[in-house]
């Protein structure tokens, strides 16, 4: 398995643009600042912006990948990805000082897979909308949900980290990622096996069959958790989870420091986002057991997603090793920043519809950000905006520039 000296000449190009890049002095002055955050002694309010629509985004051909071997394609992709984000809108993101070379790792999932179809009119959409069929319908279902198994290729591992050795000679130290970050929201899981609908109506009509099936999922996740361990394939050098720079002086305290890749040396992160239409009760009964059990094998958690959580934060602080909290754009901003304390980090997710639509307010887009600050200041929380879920920017990526330009003048004057 040889590259073609095109193939090298690309990835060698590109490996220097990102070094330029990766070797500033600003990208330790970012991890420290990112340090006092998770430490929960916030210097300044952080910003991110993830998740984004990149069939939107490639303009310029800047994203236009021109490696032809599979693998390395994936790896000229993600440079050219953080490059872009770094020149259009950098915010506080961290470029790190080497490539990494992810293992190559296969997760068997739960067995018992989906059934579903994405509608016809999102199909081009970087989140398409789909359509679930059961196949989750009674007790005798469950037992299709197997434990997961994780395998590990170390001999294709170990050719294409010596081959990235060889690509980025003189000019990038390589790193070999250490594998898998759990997702731990398992209720996302169970949703696309019976949909939205059948959940809610089951929680109230079968409370026990629900329960059931949280058991298997639970103790299927803990069984890939625990073989993860022993073949020490976690990911503790991941500087991101869930879309959060995850520094710390207790598992990452600088580029590439892990602790060792086991669970309870890294980060995970769990939700529920469905129970954003349930009561806090419900999620007291119906997630807290189960997300607390996969928790406590990990160093530190990242809990929510789009889920509102400030009308439960008392439920939420009882998760093993929480550390960051997301504060959705269907959370009492004010409420959130009241009852969180200021031990956890709000993790704010200003809503992406403000750069969607056909025209875009900037006054908005700023008094918006302004009302967070202004409402975790007077409660002395500690802040992190991340704009993410971003399904489009109707093809102006300008949008992007500015509303990093706006997030971080606020910041910087915090």
């Amino acid at each position: 398995m040889s590259l073609s000296s095109k193939d090298k000449q690309v990835l060698r190009k590109l490996g220097q643009q990102y070094m330029d890049i990766a070797t500033l002095p600003v990208q330790k002055e970012k991890v420290e600042l990112w340090k006092a955050l998770n430490r929960s002694k916030m210097q300044r309010p952080m910003v991110c912006i993830d998740q984004l629509p990149w069939n939107e985004l490639n303009i310029n051909d800047e994203l236009t990948c021109l490696v032809d071997d599979p693998f390395f394609r994936e790896v000229e992709l993600d440079l050219r990805k953080k490059i872009y984000m770094w020149k259009h809108f950098p915010v506080d993101m961290v470029i790190e000082p080497f490539i990494t070379i992810p293992k190559t790792i296969e997760n068997s999932g739960y067995g018992l897979t989906e059934d579903s179809e994405v509608l016809e009119l999102s199909k081009d959409s970087t989140a398409p909308a789909r359509h679930f069929k059961r196949v989750l319908n009674d007790y005798e279902d469950i037992e299709k949900i197997t434990d997961m198994k994780i395998t590990v290729d170390n001999e294709l591992s170990e050719l294409h980290f010596q081959q990235a050795k060889e690509i980025f000679d003189g000019i990038a130290p390589i790193v070999q990622g250490h594998g898998i970050q759990f997702h731990l929201g398992v209720w996302d899981y169970l949703t696309t096996l019976m949909g939205i609908e059948d959940a809610y109506f089951e929680i109230m009509d079968r409370p026990e069959f629900i329960h059931a099936c949280m058991e298997r999922i639970t103790d299927a996740t803990i069984a890939g958790i625990k073989e993860a361990n022993e073949l020490k394939v976690h990911n503790d050098i991941s500087n991101t989870c869930h879309c959060s720079y995850v520094y710390t002086d207790e598992l990452l305290p600088d580029c590439g420091d892990g602790k060792g890749p086991v669970s309870k040396n890294s980060w995970a992160f769990g939700l529920a986002q469905l129970f954003t239409s349930v009561s806090p009760k419900v999620t007291e009964e119906f997630e807290l057991p189960y997300i607390s059990k996969m928790a406590e094998y990990f160093g530190m958690i990242y809990y929510g997603c789009c889920d509102r959580l400030d009308d439960r934060m008392d439920v939420v602080k009882r998760i093993p090793n929480v550390r960051k909290v997301s504060c959705s754009p269907w959370s009492d901003r004010k409420n959130f920043a009241e009852r969180i304390g200021d031990k956890l980090i709000m993790s704010n997710k200003p809503s992406p519809a403000f750069i969607a639509g056909s025209t875009v307010d900037w006054d908005a887009v700023r008094a918006d950000l302004k009302y967070t600050l202004d409402v975790a200041k007077a409660n002395n929380v500690n802040l992190e905006f991340i704009l993410k879920d971003i399904s489009t920017v109707n093809c102006q990526p300008e949008r992007l520039t500015k509303w990093a330009e706006i997030a971080m003048e606020l910041v910087q004057n915090y």
